[in-house]
């Protein structure tokens, strides 16, 4: 299952900013980070995908999930504008971040392609990304 990181599991598990501003992961393996919230309806399309990959990657990745209204610092540190975002972390490069609810068979594209750097084939492009649901924090929160 993925696990719900505190301010302070992130400090020891994934990236110490209060000690580097230069990025620098903790993890041995490569993570999934779902930024998300209770209000957000598309974030609770995300939340049981992200379960499904924590089983399938079992072993191969860490995936964790970082709920917003709790952790308004965290989500200030990646500078969170909308949610669900999620965060993509290499072992050995910049993490990157996807935002919107993004399909199953994307997110696993993403993962083999660029956490565990498994040649994929590429039916289409895939990078033309759709423009899912998403929640915007600066429109309150009745447009969810």
């Amino acid at each position: 299952m993925s696990e719900n990181l505190t301010k302070q599991t992130f400090l020891d598990k994934v990236f110490n900013f209060e000690k580097s501003k230069d990025w620098n992961y903790q993890g041995e393996l490569p993570g999934v980070i779902d930024f998300w919230a209770p209000w957000c309806g598309p974030c609770r399309i995300v939340g049981p995908v992200i379960d499904e990959l924590s089983k399938e990657y079992d072993g191969k990745v860490n995936f964790y999930k970082v709920n917003t209204e709790e952790e308004q610092e965290l989500a200030s540190v990646f500078g969170i504008q909308s949610i669900p975002s999620l965060l993509f972390i290499p072992r050995d490069k910049q993490p990157m971040m996807a935002v919107g609810a993004l399909p199953k068979d994307t997110l696993k594209k993403i993962i083999d392609k660029e956490l565990l750097l498994l040649p994929v084939v590429d039916a289409e492009s895939e990078h033309g990304h759709h423009h899912h649901d998403h929640c915007e924090h600066e429109h309150g929160y009745g447009n969810c």
